[in-house]
């Protein structure tokens, strides 16, 4: 029997170290004929592909028509189009209608009245989620007025509601056409899946030369980041409805458009509006960032303080963005309960009637009580002030402590690692990772980190990029040594898991900008203030995969192990950790991806990577090189997110096998 079942296992050895040896027989080849840099390593042979672009663009922008019609022409009325309903939300909610212009301006309406949005909101999260809920939207409104946030809060969620609904329409209609297209599906897929790893700053770029300066080119951006989610969510909410429900509409006569508001979509409307949180969660978050084209709000609030180092008034801004993202989190995933649960439909329209009267009556009565429509500055308060004491206080005071962590880290541990990947044969680089991919997931896997590797050596950016895998690579590090052990450890301990995973959720509703804040206020500029703001930022899917691994372990595994007399470390070792191990390796893939889009952001701290490629240009205006660069962060993604998706689902399968 043993000679029966030795040769598979030394073919697939020999396979491996065959492919092993072509790997390094390439890369020598390589090594050989390539040209040498300054470094002794291969160049890379870098194509114009940015220059191409930037002739594309440039094209697009000055001399291509549509119908005789330029397109610059069109895309500038669709910009002015959405800038109509942008400009009427933000006269309701934060500036109201005026007359005159200058001296001679005069207020004819006033926009509605903080009070009264604030009950009106109250008394939607009270409904929605109960009292606590109702208290926190309370306080939020309380907190945005009294610290002279409103108006900028207002502009901010007057973009959001108009996005959100642009985000939804567009998403559910590809979601739909995809899910009735099985042909076209895998290219919906493997298209949103890029614009989901694309970095943000880099869909403000051709959007500020086709739309203009403005909140409607910030609109377009928003929506082209936001809308993948719903269209994944649509497309999964549409398959997950039962085939037995799709029979009896079609026993019944229903036609396709019937069966499909009739039927599909209220059993789907659960799983849609968790889509709705995540368009809403990134719709925030775009446009916080799209504040630099002009959408204004409390993003350019927090910008504007962090160019002055006035961070005082930076976290108060970053903190109604806080308040603002855990309010409309907190508010979608109580809808989502509502609508699983498929209940208070009549209580909703009494809530909508009551608010509406509670916006209305406060808004009245501002024409007599000006303090009734804005909060008096007078009355406002401030903590910037005590804030940028303490600032100054602890970089006096602990300058040299923090100082000399900021400067061992980078000198002993980060430099080292960013100058040796950067120091590697690119070739060595992508064979090495397509042979790991190749063992993992076969050829297709394989295949697919060559081209995308590639296509980062071709652009041009494989020095920028290497810069971003090591600060990717050890925040994710860091991430995983925090996390994992933590959230194994909140796991055992049933009392502490509602507080963490409510811990959890605010850390991950926060927008990426508030991260910088603290890292910057100790650190300065610099990647060691990068790094803190990334590891930050990723440590909390860390610890939600590390919870959600070890409890979904099989009990009757755990129970066969303490009755086969096992201690709780080899129960852990030889059952609860492998049992965990699939989830885990997503928990690792998750922290990645966040890490990667936290990584463009802390460009703003000055690193030197592919994010400051795209925000260098951004601030130049040069679409070429921050729609490449950004490419290439969706190329470092994918590889990474092939790579570890492969290595999850060969740890599902053989934990499959080995309990059969």
């Amino acid at each position: 029997m043993a000679e029966i079942s030795t040769p598979p296992t030394q073919h697939r050895l020999s396979r491996a170290g065959l492919a092993a040896l072509l790997a390094l027989g390439a890369i020598a080849v390589a090594c050989v004929v390539l040209p040498l840099g300054a470094a002794g390593t291969p160049e890379a042979p870098a194509l114009p592909i940015a220059v191409w672009v930037d002739v594309a663009m440039n094209w697009i922008v000055r001399d291509a028509s549509l119908f005789g019609i330029a397109f610059s022409d069109l895309t500038r009325a669709l910009a002015t189009a959405a800038q109509w309903p942008i400009e009427v939300m933000q006269k309701v909610l934060a500036e109201g209608w005026v007359s005159g212009a200058g001296f001679n301006k005069r207020q004819v309406l006033p926009p509605a009245s903080w009070l009264g949005v604030t009950l009106a909101a109250s008394l939607l999260a009270w409904r929605l989620a109960g009292l606590r809920l109702g208290l926190f939207a309370a306080m939020s409104g309380i907190y945005l007025a009294t610290f002279g946030l409103w108006t900028s809060a207002m502009m901010t969620l007057s973009s959001v509601l108009f996005c959100v609904l642009a985000s939804l329409s567009l998403g559910l209609v590809l979601g739909i056409r995809a899910h009735r297209s099985p042909g076209i599906e895998p290219a919906v897929r493997a298209v949103m899946n890029i614009m989901q790893t694309v970095p943000t700053f880099s869909y403000l770029l051709p959007t500020l030369l086709l739309f203009g300066y403005g909140p409607s080119a910030a609109l377009f951006a928003t929506v082209a980041y936001a809308m993948p989610p719903m269209v994944h969510a649509t497309v999964i909410a549409l398959q997950s409805v039962p085939s037995d429900t799709l029979d009896l509409a079609r026993m019944t006569g229903c036609s396709r458009r019937q069966t499909l508001w009739k039927v599909e979509l209220p059993v789907a409307m659960p799983r849609l509006a968790i889509g709705l949180n995540q368009v809403v969660m990134m719709t925030l978050n775009m446009v916080i960032i799209a504040s630099m084209i002009g959408a204004g709000g409390l993003g350019y609030d927090v910008l504007r303080a962090l160019r002055r180092l006035d961070f005082g008034a930076a976290f108060e801004a970053g903190m109604a963005i806080v308040v603002l993202a855990v309010l409309l989190d907190r508010l979608t995933q109580a809808l989502a309960r509502q609508q699983s649960a498929g209940n208070g439909r009549g209580r909703a329209q009494r809530t909508w009637v009551v608010g509406l009267a509670l916006i209305l009556v406060p808004s009245v009565l501002s024409l007599f009580v000006p303090a009734l429509a804005l909060w008096p500055e007078a009355w406002t308060l401030s903590v910037a002030a005590p804030l940028n004491d303490a600032v100054s206080y602890i970089n006096q005071q602990f300058y040299d402590p923090l100082e000399a962590i900021r400067t061992t880290v980078l000198l002993y541990v980060m430099n080292p690692i960013r100058d040796a990947l950067q120091l590697l044969p690119w070739p060595l680089v992508i064979a090495a990772t397509a042979l790991g991919g190749w063992r993992l997931g076969g050829g297709r896997t394989a295949a697919t980190v060559v081209v995308l590797g590639l296509f980062i050596v071709v652009t041009g950016y494989w020095s920028a990029a290497m810069g971003s895998l090591y600060l990717t690579l050890l925040s994710v590090i860091l991430a995983l040594a925090i996390g994992f052990p933590f959230g194994i450890w909140v796991a055992g301990r049933t009392r502490l898991q509602a507080g963490v995973q409510l811990f959890l959720d605010t850390l991950q509703t926060l927008p990426t900008l508030v991260y910088l804040l603290p890292a910057v206020m100790l650190f300065r500029n610099g990647d060691f203030s990068a790094l803190i703001a990334i590891l930050s930022y990723a440590v909390a899917p860390a610890v939600r995969y590390g919870i959600d691994g070890m409890l979904h372990v099989p009990s009757e595994r755990i129970e066969a192990a303490a009755m086969s007399g096992c201690s709780r470390w080899q129960t852990f070792r030889h059952v609860r950790l492998p049992g965990a191990l699939p989830t885990l390796l997503l928990g690792v893939n998750q922290t990645v991806m966040m890490a990667l889009s936290m990584l463009v952001i802390a460009a703003l701290v000055g690193t030197r990577e592919l994010g400051q490629n795209v925000f260098t240009a951004l601030s130049q205006g040069m679409a070429g090189p921050g729609i490449v660069a950004g490419l290439c962060v969706a190329a470092l993604a994918l590889i990474i997110d092939t790579i570890l998706k492969a290595a999850a689902a060969r740890a599902t399968q053989s934990e499959g096998n080995s309990h059969v």
